[in-house]
C-alpha cells in the first residue's frame, strides 16, 4: 500500500479538527468525561446493590453520596490544614520579609538596582487587587459549577447506562454487535481497573511518605504524606509539587538543611520504589500504554484542558487504544500507542516480584 500525500493531509486535518473540537468543547466535554469515568468506577457497586433487589435510583443516589463524602472529607482535611497554616501567618510574614530583604540586597549588589527602583517596578507589574480577587472568584465559581455538572452527568450516565449501551449496539451492524459488546466491556473494565489501581497506588504512597516524613521529624508528617500521595492523580507533576510544598513549609518553620535534604531523599526513594515495583505490578496490567505516548497524552491533555486534562489523559488514552485495537484501519495506531513487545524471554525485576506474589496467593 502506498501512502499518498493526500491521505497524510486528510489524517492531519482530521487530527487537528479533533484537537480543536476538544479544546473549544472543554466546558461541555470535561465534566462529561469526569462523570463518565466516575460512573464506570461505581458500576460494580451499583450492579451489586441492584442484584440485592435495591431500586436502581436508590443505588445511584448511594454512589453519589459516597463520592460527595469522599470529596467533602478531602476538602475538609486540606481546609483544616490550611487554616492551621494561616495561624502561623506572623512567622510566614517575617520569613517572607527576611527573604525579600535578602533578594533586594542581592539584586542591588549584582545589578545596581536600588530598593526604591525595585518597588517601583513591582508596582507597575503587579496586578490590581480588584483584578486578583475577580480572577479568584471566577476560578472558584467555575470549579463548583463544573463539580455540580460532574455530579449530574454521573447520576444520569449511571442510571441510563443500559439505555446508552443498547444505543451503541444498535449503531452496529448485526455481524459487528459482538465486537461492539466486547469494546464496551473492555473500555469500562480498563477505566475501572485504572482508577482502582490508582487508589491502591495512592494508599501505598501514603504509607511510604508517612514513614519517611515521620522518621525525619517533619511537622504534620501524616498530612504532607496524604498530600503527596493524593497529588498522584496528576502523574509525574503531582508528587514533585507535593514534595516541593513539604520542603517549602518545612523551611518556613525553620527546618535545618539536613531535614530538607532528607525530604528530597525520601521523595527519590519513594519514586524509585513506585516506578520500578509498584507501577508495573499495580498499574501495569491495567494500562497498556508505552511511556512515550503516556508523556504525549499528558502534554496534550494539559494543553487542551489544563490540570483536568492531565488527570483524564491516561484513562482516556487507554480507552482510545482499546477502540483502535478493535477497528481494522486503526489497529496500527493501537500498536503504536501500546506497550513495546520484547523478544526477551527473561522477565524483568517487577515481573518476577509480581509472579512471586501471584504464586503465593495461589498456594
Amino acid at each position: 500500500m502506498t501512502i499518498t500525500l493526500n491521505s497524510v493531509i486528510k489524517k492531519l486535518l482530521l487530527l487537528f479538527l479533533v484537537i480543536a473540537g476538544l479544546y473549544f468543547g472543554k466546558v461541555f466535554l470535561m465534566p462529561l468525561c469526569f462523570g463518565a469515568v466516575l460512573a464506570t468506577l461505581f458500576l460494580p457497586l451499583s450492579n451489586w446493590l441492584q442484584h440485592r433487589k435495591i431500586p436502581k435510583f436508590i443505588t445511584v443516589i448511594f454512589c453519589l453520596l459516597t463520592i460527595i463524602l469522599v470529596v467533602g472529607g478531602l476538602v475538609s482535611l486540606f481546609g483544616w490544614k490550611i487554616s492551621g497554616l494561616i495561624k502561623d501567618v506572623e512567622l510566614l510574614k517575617q520569613r517572607a520579609i527576611d527573604t525579600g530583604i535578602q533578594l533586594q540586597t542581592y539584586i542591588f549588589n549584582r545589578f545596581g538596582v536600588s530598593a526604591e527602583e525595585q518597588l517601583q517596578i513591582l508596582k507597575k507589574e503587579q496586578p490590581s487587587y480588584a483584578n486578583l480577587m475577580q480572577s479568584m472568584a471566577g476560578s472558584v465559581s467555575s470549579f463548583f459549577g463544573n463539580l455540580i455538572l460532574v455530579y449530574i452527568y454521573f447520576i444520569f450516565l449511571l442510571y441510563y447506562r443500559n439505555h446508552i449501551k443498547q444505543f451503541l449496539l444498535r449503531l452496529s451492524t448485526e455481524k459487528n454487535k459482538a465486537e461492539m459488546e466486547q469494546i464496551i466491556q473492555s473500555t469500562t473494565k480498563v477505566s475501572q481497573q485504572y482508577l482502582l489501581g490508582l487508589l491502591k497506588m495512592i494508599a501505598c504512597l501514603w504509607i511510604m511518605y508517612g514513614i519517611g516524613f515521620s522518621i525525619l521529624g517533619v511537622e504534620d508528617a501524616i498530612f504532607f504524606a496524604i498530600l503527596c500521595g493524593f497529588l498522584e492523580i496528576v502523574p509525574y507533576v503531582g508528587n514533585i509539587t507535593g514534595t516541593l510544598l513539604t520542603v517549602f513549609v518545612a523551611a518556613l518553620h525553620g527546618a535545618e538543611l539536613s531535614m530538607l535534604g532528607g525530604i528530597v531523599v525520601v521523595y527519590g526513594i519513594v519514586q524509585t520504589i513506585q516506578g520500578w515495583l509498584l507501577e508495573p505490578i499495580i498499574l501495569g496490567p491495567q494500562v497498556k500504554i508505552n511511556p512515550l505516548f503516556t508523556i504525549f497524552a499528558l502534554v496534550i491533555g494539559q494543553l487542551i484542558w489544563g490540570v483536568s486534562g492531565i488527570i483524564l489523559a491516561i484513562p482516556l488514552t487507554a480507552i482510545l487504544k482499546i477502540i483502535f485495537d478493535h477497528i481494522e484501519p486503526l489497529k496500527p495506531y493501537g500498536f503504536l500507542v501500546g506497550e513495546i513487545e520484547s523478544d526477551e524471554a527473561e522477565p524483568g525485576f517487577a515481573e518476577k516480584i509480581k509472579n512471586k506474589i501471584l504464586s503465593v496467593r495461589k498456594k
